[in-house]
């Protein structure tokens, strides 16, 4: 099937949606019908690839009940830019954490191949008690 540009677009936009969702499902047999299984993942000051690295974060251990909120999404030819909202449940205390971040994902054939990004890990650590409210300057 010959896919137009537009098409393409809204396909892609539709496959990083199914990525996310999966947060919620964690179901990994969807994450691997959308992640190529050798992608590159740019964040964190890390390159790293495969995508075990996805996997482990969809499996993030003390955090369940995951929700996704899609706060804003862009999509041109390949790429897919997302600004987002997980609100997990922190099986420790019973609390919700919610953790915003902003990724951009590049698609080939309908498959998520790269992305870069970031999270706002020290939001959640800060809501669980693990980190202070603030950090002494450097």
């Amino acid at each position: 099937m010959t896919y137009t540009a537009e098409a393409t677009v809204q396909r892609n936009a539709d496959v990083v949606r199914r990525y996310l969702r999966v947060f919620e499902t964690r179901d990994l047999s969807e994450l691997r019908a959308v992640v190529a299984e050798d992608v590159r993942v740019h964040g964190a000051g890390r390159h790293v690839q495969g995508r075990h690295h996805p996997e482990g974060a969809v499996l993030s251990p003390g955090l369940s009940d995951c929700r996704v909120r899609v706060d804003d999404l862009f999509a041109a030819a390949d790429r897919v830019t997302v600004a987002f909202t997980l609100t997990y449940r922190h099986d420790r205390t019973g609390r919700d954490l919610t953790m915003t971040g902003v990724k951009s994902y590049r698609l080939v054939d309908g498959v998520i191949v790269e992305f870069w990004g970031e999270t706002d890990l020290f939001g959640l650590l800060r809501q669980a008690g693990l980190v202070p409210d603030e950090l002494p300057p450097f």
